[in-house]
């Protein structure tokens, strides 16, 4: 006080000076160490990266997982392998479209040493997922069928956790059996600059303490070939062209050297996928038989998932219909699939299928030798004697029955099917004669020389007929001399009735009417 007298500080206000104060002279004790004899603050030179140890398979049951730790950073990644229905809808104001790579990255409170309730992912853990999301995803092929989820648990962390789980990423897919383009890894860069210096140096693979005193934050992700992906958060006014070279050439170093630790691990991706993944088979089909494919009101692909215990996805893209059989054995996904290429094949001329019987009529049976696609089987194909009725051969309703398709009616596409061609022909066989030999029906000529009926008279011949001629007209001629002479004896006092004159207009017309 200005009196002189004591001022009262209480220990509170004590911890937030020294810690203040503390703060100040930790930040500069750690740069001027860097700075001038190159020494950090685990005792590491600038380049060097902290051991890397890392393990695949530490999980049993799922598809693909793997343990990457550098240093206190330690990253549990699992890779999940879907079908198409596990896609992620992205539906926002200007797009609407499905993921197939997700990556979620989760940071528990207890990874930093802190014991606080679990809340969901906050703004940190979106970032840094989105980050690693993006330097993996380049490398996962197209044409992969499955929908891929990665997820990153943080089970310690002291430096870039989200280039961790880039790492274990790679790790992890690979032990799945996802035939990645290439490895990728990633590392996190540092800088420490005063303002006014010209000195300044970059840190590979920084510890937290050097991103919280430091300059600069630079991850950087790729593969021995190029980067696929960066992100920097710097707190001085700018980085000149040499820092940023450096930096770069320097994080590429620290990459492959991460790179060569990966590979160490597992060269490539393996080979076949677990036992417990469930198998996809992907193939296109025209776009004119996707209605076929599915039915009316999915009717079809319903039944034939009931059936075969398979998932049947059909999408259309590009003018064909691509389709995604999943099952959890091979077996179910290789009867799906024969019954769908039954679906779009063409019945060819001569082919023998193994049909099933849908309805019986009297003269023969609807056999179905495709699904959707029936032919008649002709009792007389059915078998080499004569059968009066269906039944006798022993036929029923959903009956297999083995049959060869003989002719396509080119005009109504209907389907000719015999039976009896697939069986042995008997030895006292005896072929039917035609019709003509058998004289069943006589011709048309022989028509004419059958005998006339008892009770009918003999008819008139043609020429008979011209003999009523002149007695016509001459009946005729009497008519008219009769005419003359009543004319004669009336006199002029007899007029023809006069016709009727025909109305010109409305009002002629209703002179005409009779009122």
């Amino acid at each position: 006080m200005l009196d002189g007298s004591a001022v009262e500080i209480s220990d509170d206000e004590y911890a937030a000076m020294m810690d203040r104060y503390y703060h100040d002279v930790e930040r500069d004790a750690m740069r001027r160490c860097i700075l001038d004899e190159g020494i950090r603050l685990d005792g590491r030179k600038t380049t060097d990266i902290r051991p890397i140890w890392c393990e695949v398979s530490p999980l049993p049951m799922p598809h693909g997982s793997s343990i990457f730790t550098r240093g206190e950073t330690q990253s549990l990644t699992t890779v999940t392998l879907g079908t198409k229905l596990d896609e992620k809808l992205v539906d926002d104001v200007l797009d609407k479209s499905y993921m197939k790579f997700l990556l979620h990255y989760n940071f528990p409170p207890f990874c930093t040493g802190e014991a606080k309730a679990q809340r969901g992912v906050g703004r940190r853990e979106i970032g840094h997922g989105h980050l690693a999301w993006r330097g993996l995803k380049g490398q996962i092929p197209e044409d992969f069928p499955y929908t891929v989820r990665v997820v990153s648990q943080i089970m310690e962390s002291n430096g870039s956790s989200s280039m961790a789980t880039v790492c274990a990423g790679t790790l992890a897919l690979m032990d799945a059996g996802v035939p990645m383009k290439k490895p990728v890894s990633g590392i996190a860069m540092g800088l420490i600059k005063n303002p006014g210096e010209d000195k300044y140096a970059v840190l590979s693979d920084i510890l937290g303490d050097e991103d919280h005193l430091g300059d600069m934050d630079f991850k950087t992700t790729g593969t021995r070939d190029g980067l696929t992906a960066t992100q920097m958060d710097i707190k001085c006014d700018g980085l000149s062209f040499d820092i940023l070279e450096k930096a770069l050439m320097q994080a590429k170093a620290g990459r492959e050297h991460i790179l060569n630790c990966i590979t160490d691990t597992i060269a490539e991706p393996r080979p076949e996928l677990k036992p417990h993944v469930p198998r996809i088979e992907a193939f296109e089909i025209p776009k004119e038989f996707i209605g076929a494919v599915i039915g009316p009101g999915g009717k079809i692909i319903q039944q034939m998932q009931e059936d075969t215990g398979a998932t049947i996805t059909i999408d259309e893209e590009d003018g064909v219909g691509k389709i995604q059989v999943s099952g959890p054995n091979k077996e179910a996904i290789d009867a799906a699939i024969q019954k769908i290429r039954a679906i779009v094949a063409i019945p060819e001329v001569g082919e023998i299928y193994d049909g099933i019987v849908r309805s019986i009529m009297p003269y023969g049976c609807f056999v179905e030798i495709m699904p959707g696609k029936d032919g008649l089987l002709h009792i007389s194909e059915i078998d080499w004697k004569r059968l009066e009725t269906v039944e006798e051969a022993g036929i029923k309703e959903g009956d297999h029955i083995k049959v060869k398709l003989l002719e396509i009616d080119p005009k109504t596409g209907k389907y000719k099917l015999s039976h009896r061609v697939l069986i042995e022909k008997p030895a006292d066989y005896v072929e039917r004669p035609p019709r003509r030999e058998r004289g069943e029906r006589p011709e048309r000529g022989e028509r004419r020389d059958r005998d006339r009926r008892p009770d009918r008279g003999d008819r008139r011949e043609r020429g008979e007929r011209g003999d009523r001629r002149p007695e016509r007209r001459e009946r005729q001629q009497q008519g008219g001399e009769l005419g003359e002479k009543l004319a004669e004896k009336l006199g002029n006092d007899f007029q023809a009735p006069a016709e009727k004159a025909e109305p010109k207009d409305f009002s002629d017309a209703l002179d005409h009417m009779d009122f």
